[in-house]
């Protein structure tokens, strides 16, 4: 939680106490507060928040609540280790209540879906503790199972004091016997540890929660070769000593990012999601947020998210744009003749772009074919991406319909792998695109469906197969011929 006086926490909790109550009442609304990583279990997504329960998502794209959690407590976290999630989560401290004496405690279930047999949670267990004296506050931990190791780790703490470690044992949950906590930063609250590319990041939140749209939230990160620290940012400030990279501050009219959590969809494809103290648009409340997570010289750092406009479609592979396979058509222009200096000195007049009514009349009325070519200002190279939420979404966002600037004309998937132009767009499934950044800053762009096959397509993207063909074929990323980008020019 945070480092307001108590009689500010003591508002917050009972501020928390009614939005959990009109919360439950928000199908379809992503208001959460505190939540933690997101978590997938049998194709749904959860994440758990302060106060008990928690949001669902069947599609990662449209939340409600209904997620359960007992024990109530703040800012949990959730991990899937083996076939079983273990759930943590701060039973007081934070300023709740009046006092900083907090309980970490952890418990197991087999699903987070309650409408499950085997949904069932394990008795709580105690971890650790704060005795409210001491300089640390037990509460809002983060988990990370070491891929290099198997340990299991926990960072815990708020600005009342340090943010400490400590080791658990990843099959029972407990704490390690003998661990001793460590203290790893300062200036900062609802941390979270990753691990990538032999590096650990401690993500931490800084500055003030729970005051609305005056909330001055913000995550930022350190990193170091060892799990124990030191934590060092990107111009060599200790975390211990109030260092700290920024990841993602207000913007978009949303303020107060707070508790960071990843997310890795695919190779490339990452998502980091936290919760905003305020989104201006909806009143102020306390929203989920969901970020692509892109990564620049090994630093993590929230991408702003998609959200479509009028551009070029750009192949990574060479620099050329999908377009129309249709005619050049030429713009008329005085030739310049660069060596007559009478030429040279008469009034400039700017040449207009090509319009579409110039050329849609040399286009054919059907299907055409799409290909990638030099980009130059032309009607067939301009595209239209918009949203259309109410087709659902993915991961982190809504599919889009991909158009002809100016007419219907709709980017489509064929039933063999193929992408053509129809001449309308219907809302048909294989008309709708899921575009994702990549952790590179390029993005990858996919069909919803493929006709012909069942479900949901998850690996096949437009692709440059040569400069001049796009098709659609297995997503790879760490071939340029899976990447685009999209230029507004």
């Amino acid at each position: 939680m945070n480092k307001i006086h108590f009689f500010a926490k003591g508002m917050c909790l009972f501020l928390l106490s009614i939005y959990c109550d009109s919360a439950s009442a928000q199908i379809g609304k992503p208001y959460i507060h505190d939540p933690s990583t997101i978590a997938e279990c049998d194709g749904k997504y959860y994440t758990f928040g302060t106060g008990g329960g928690g949001l669902i998502s069947e599609d990662g794209w449209t939340w409600h609540d209904g997620a359960e959690r007992p024990g109530g407590g703040a800012a949990p976290d959730v991990l899937k280790i083996g076939d079983r999630y273990l759930i943590i989560y701060g039973a007081t401290g934070g300023g709740l209540g009046g006092g900083h004496h907090g309980r970490i405690l952890t418990m197991w279930n087999k699903t987070l879906d309650p409408h499950s047999p085997d949904f069932k949670y394990t008795q709580a267990i105690e971890v650790c503790s704060s005795d409210g004296m001491e300089d640390n506050d037990a509460i809002d931990p983060g988990l990370l199972l070491d891929p290099t190791t198997g340990r299991l780790w926990v960072s815990y703490g708020t600005y009342f004091g340090t943010i400490r470690l400590i080791e658990l044992d990843p099959k029972t949950g407990e704490r390690v016997k003998g661990n001793i906590e460590k203290d790893i930063a300062i200036d900062c609250e609802a941390s979270d540890l990753i691990y990538r590319n032999d590096w650990y990041y401690l993500l931490g939140t800084h500055g003030t929660c729970c005051d609305g749209v005056n909330s001055t939230y913000n995550i930022v990160v350190g990193r170091s070769k060892s799990v124990e620290g030191p934590y060092i940012d990107n111009v060599g400030r200790d975390m211990y000593q109030g260092g700290g990279k920024m990841v993602i501050a207000a913007g978009n009219r949303v303020c107060g990012p707070g508790h960071f959590g990843r997310t890795v969809i695919d190779e490339g494809v990452e998502i980091m999601s936290c919760h905003y103290e305020a989104d201006f648009d909806q009143g102020g409340r306390s929203v989920l947020g969901i970020r692509p997570l892109l990564w620049k010289n090994d630093w993590p750092v929230a991408a702003e998210p998609f959200k479509g406009g009028t551009f070029e479609i750009e192949s990574e592979r060479r620099g050329y744009a999908l377009e129309l396979a249709v005619d050049f058509v030429r713009i008329q222009q005085e030739r310049q003749a660069w060596f007559n200096r009478e030429q040279m000195q008469k009034p400039i007049k700017p040449i207009p772009n090509q319009t579409l009514e110039e050329v849609i009349g040399t286009w054919p009325q059907g299907n055409i074919p799409a290909r990638i070519g030099d980009y130059m200002f032309r009607p067939h190279q301009r595209w239209n991406v918009t949203p259309v939420p109410e087709k659902g979404g993915y991961l982190g966002g809504p599919y889009f319909k991909i158009t002809i600037e100016g007419t219907e004309r709709a980017l489509a998937a064929t039933s063999d792998k193929e992408v053509i132009t129809v001449p309308h767009y219907t809302g048909a499934d294989e008309q709708l695109w899921r575009i994702e950044q990549l952790i590179d800053g390029t993005f990858r762009i996919m069909p919803k469906v493929i006709p012909g096959q069942e479900g949901i397509n998850k690996h096949l993207v437009l692709y440059s197969a040569g400069d001049s063909t796009p098709t659609l074929a297995e997503y790879d990323f760490s071939s340029d011929n899976s990447k685009w980008n999209f230029r507004n020019h």
